[in-house]
Order: C-alpha cells, then sequence, then structure tokens
C-alpha cells in the first residue's frame, strides 16, 4: 500500500504529491511543421492506439458568468466590499460582460486589506460609491445571472456569497439565500486532482491550468482568471454534467473536503473537536 494512503491525508492537502507525468518525446518523432518533401505520413503501427478528439465542451462552460469581491478582511459576517466584478466569458473565455464597482464601505479599510487589494481609506472615500448602491446592483446583476440559466464561478464561493448575504442584510435588502447553480474552481480543482502538490490560491491553480492572472487581487482580473479556470478545468476532467448536476455534486465533494480537514486539524493540533470547519457551500 501506498505510504501516503496509510497517512490518511486530507483530502485538501495538497503540498504531498507530485505525478511527475512527463509528455511524449520519442526521439523518432517527426516535427509537427516538416515540410520536406520526401516527407510521408506515417501509416498506422496494427495494434497500437490512435488520437482520439478531445471531447466537446460541456454546454454549461460555453457561457459563464464570473465574480469576486475585495473587502476590508475575511470575516463574512463583518467585514465589508470594497470593489466587485460581475461579467460573463463565452466558450473561448473572452470577456463578452463587465460590471465593476467600487464601494465605500462605510468603516475604515484595514492596512492589511490594503496591502492585498490596493484600495486604501481615503480613496474608497474618494472614489467609491455608497455601499448600499453597491451592494443592491451586484445584488441585481447575480440574479440575472441565475435567472438567465447561467453557471456563476466564484473561487472559494462560500466566502464571496456568504459576505454578499450580510452586506445586503446590513443594508435592508434581499439576500440571495441560495445561489445557484455555482461553479467553485477551487472546489473542482481539490476534488479531481487531490493530491497535487502545491498551494490552492487562485494565482498557483491558475498557473496550473495555464491561465493567464495578471493583477491578483484585482476583483475583475480575479473573477476572469477563476471562469477561464473553471472551464480548464471542465476540459482537462470532461466534466460533461450540467451546471446544476455539477452545482449538486460540488455540495458533497465540499462537504467531504471540510470533513478531512477537520480529522487532520484534530490530530495535530490545531482546532478542538467540538469545533469543526464549517463545510456548507456556496453559502453559509
Amino acid at each position: 500500500m501506498d505510504s501516503r494512503q496509510a497517512e490518511q491525508l486530507p483530502l485538501w492537502d495538497d503540498t504531498l504529491w507530485d505525478d511527475g507525468r512527463a509528455h511524449d518525446q520519442r526521439a523518432d518523432a517527426v516535427p509537427a511543421d516538416d515540410h520536406r518533401a520526401d516527407a510521408v505520413p506515417a501509416e498506422p503501427v496494427a495494434g497500437t492506439a490512435q488520437p482520439v478528439a478531445a471531447p466537446p465542451a460541456p454546454a454549461w462552460a460555453a457561457r459563464v458568468g464570473v465574480f469576486d469581491l475585495e473587502t476590508t478582511g475575511v470575516d463574512v459576517s463583518s467585514d465589508r466590499i470594497v470593489t466587485a466584478h460581475v461579467g460573463v466569458l463565452d466558450e473561448t473565455g473572452a470577456v463578452v460582460e463587465s460590471h465593476s464597482w467600487m464601494a465605500d464601505p462605510g468603516v475604515e479599510i484595514p492596512a492589511g486589506a490594503t496591502a492585498v487589494h490596493g484600495i486604501t481609506t481615503e480613496r474608497a472615500r474618494a472614489e467609491g460609491r455608497p455601499a448600499a448602491a453597491v451592494v443592491a446592483e451586484v445584488v441585481a446583476a447575480l440574479r440575472g445571472l441565475f435567472a438567465a440559466g447561467i453557471p456563476v464561478v466564484a473561487y472559494n464561493a462560500p466566502y464571496d456569497f456568504s459576505l454578499l448575504k450580510y452586506e445586503a442584510l446590513r443594508h435592508g435588502l434581499t439576500p440571495i439565500a441560495a445561489p445557484a447553480p455555482v461553479i467553485d474552481p477551487l472546489v473542482l480543482d481539490k476534488a479531481h486532482d487531490r493530491f497535487r502538490k502545491g498551494k490552492r490560491t487562485l494565482e498557483v491553480v491558475a498557473a496550473h491550468y495555464a491561465v493567464t492572472l495578471t493583477g491578483a487581487h484585482d476583483a475583475a482580473a480575479d473573477a476572469i482568471a477563476a471562469g477561464r479556470v473553471a472551464q480548464a478545468l471542465a476540459a482537462r476532467f470532461t466534466l460533461t454534467a450540467t451546471a446544476h448536476e455539477l452545482h449538486t455534486q460540488q455540495i458533497g465533494w465540499a462537504r467531504t473536503q471540510a470533513e478531512s480537514l477537520t480529522e487532520y486539524f484534530v490530530r495535530i493540533g490545531r482546532i478542538d473537536p467540538a469545533d469543526p470547519i464549517d463545510g456548507s457551500w456556496p453559502i453559509r
């Protein structure tokens, strides 16, 4: 038995496995750009597998909404929105709709948060719009996507949707209580590439799937990159389920991932067994 299995690794752990897959680099392969007159296409060898066309991308990946927030902190119930982005990507990952907001959160933006997204309290007060108006427009934009049957991609979805919920309640607005269908590349990546070595931040995961992310922690840049990562995951792992079916699958995967992480943290003494990690998804 593999020693890694015997250790009962948590599902989330991304630092303990390197699959080491290599590309086929046969010395006798004819370069694709060889246009010599005497170049003759190779005859198929009997009994060998021939290339198979990649399966078509699932229907949901042809048009996806994207959503991201940058905020004053990490507490979804008390922290505030600073910037937000809601957009739509086509099947190639091109941006076909784009809406960005900056809010005056009405509170000081901690230096730690500014260090992440670059927005100071002074700038938010000078350039941001009233928080209530921004929250209302973000909620309306997301409702419009869901009503149109467009799945919304959000990386670590429970953070963004939960914080938006509490912001809506704070400003007397009706929150999106059960967003669906949602696609969360973080949950999908952990579920389908469980033992890959390395971190699972958006920046790292985007690089793994050859998705360019310029300006990390800008709401628009993060949202768009997350959408393209979701499309890359759909192609890499042939995620042919419908968006609603995939949404349901992610509920179970997120719960399992949280249970595994809880077991691991209890085992190393980081948390108390009476305080498990919440695996609710896509909103808490």
